[in-house]
């Protein structure tokens, strides 16, 4: 995997509070699995889809656990100590790949001058949602700009993976299956190249447009961005990840669940557009796939 593009894994969205992260998704009609500790002060509550890929709203549960992890050189919670410090505790801080061997991307990483830090280890229990339990370890190698303080990006190796049916926790009740695009913001998108095809291992679709194995990711001008989903693009910004469109199986399902828990959203063509709010940090898409 590491000499070719590297599918998408998973996104990691900051909040405040993960009680209020799974209140606001389950309004969305996801389901959204127990809570998960990380053995660094940071807690997450996923949400899995059937294309593989996932959401992980992330909230800090110990401050002095991850004080003391920041201080060991642990980039996740220190680029997570970051965003927050820049942005706030609402948002959209990462995009992870998937990788078979997370030690040759961060080689490749330093080899490029966009090493975010040391690669990480660890391993945490995962429950679903009948109770049963596993362990789930991971090496994590972190990719960044110099003046990308907005946003990151790294390659998730699973050494071991949760023996778990998760079938029951990808039944979403608004018919989302799985992340077609990742969609960010930029002052120079062209400046960005470097970074995301070297992170990624993906070929350029167009001079905003990158292909992975299976979604894309696109990086926007904040006029095409306000333009594209209706919505300001928020500050000046380096580079920043602002929207995720998800493959729905019905827009006219998406639609008739937002307004019946009274969420606002907009309609356009055969997509839904529902704007940032607590526990939801980036603009939500809901696209028709066929």
């Amino acid at each position: 995997m590491t000499s070719t593009t590297h599918p998408l894994d998973h996104l990691v969205l900051p909040t405040a509070s993960l009680a209020v992260a799974r209140a606001r998704l389950t309004s969305l009609g996801f389901i959204v699995s127990p809570t998960g500790i990380h053995p660094f002060g940071t807690e997450n509550c996923c949400v899995f889809f059937a294309d593989g890929t996932y959401l992980e709203p992330l909230a800090v549960g110990n401050e002095q656990l991850a004080a003391s992890a920041i201080a060991g050189g642990n980039v996740f919670v220190a680029r997570d100590r970051l965003y927050r410090a820049r942005l706030g505790d609402e948002g959209f801080s990462a995009v992870v790949l998937a990788t078979d061997d997370a030690d040759a991307d961060h080689a490749r990483y330093v080899s490029a001058g966009l090493s975010a830090g040391d690669v990480l280890s660890f391993s945490r229990d995962f429950t679903d949602t009948a109770g049963k339990s596993d362990m789930a370890s991971f090496k994590l190698a972190f990719a960044a700009g110099a003046e990308t303080t907005d946003a990151f990006l790294f390659a998730c190796e699973r050494i071991n993976a949760p023996q778990i049916d998760r079938t029951a926790l990808q039944a979403h009740a608004n018919g989302v299956t799985g992340i077609a695009e990742i969609v960010a913001v930029s002052g120079v998108p062209s400046e960005k190249r470097h970074l995301i095809e070297t992170a990624t291992g993906s070929r350029q679709r167009s001079s905003t447009a990158f292909d992975l194995a299976n979604a894309r990711l696109s990086v926007l001008e904040p006029a095409a961005f306000a333009e594209r989903f209706g919505m300001s693009a928020g500050a000046p910004t380096d580079l920043r990840f602002a929207a995720i469109v998800f493959s729905a199986r019905s827009a006219g399902t998406v639609a008739k669940l937002l307004a019946d828990n009274a969420v606002r959203h907009d309609i356009a063509g055969n997509e839904i557009v529902v704007q940032p709010a607590s526990g939801q940090g980036a603009a939500f898409i809901f696209r028709e796939t066929p």
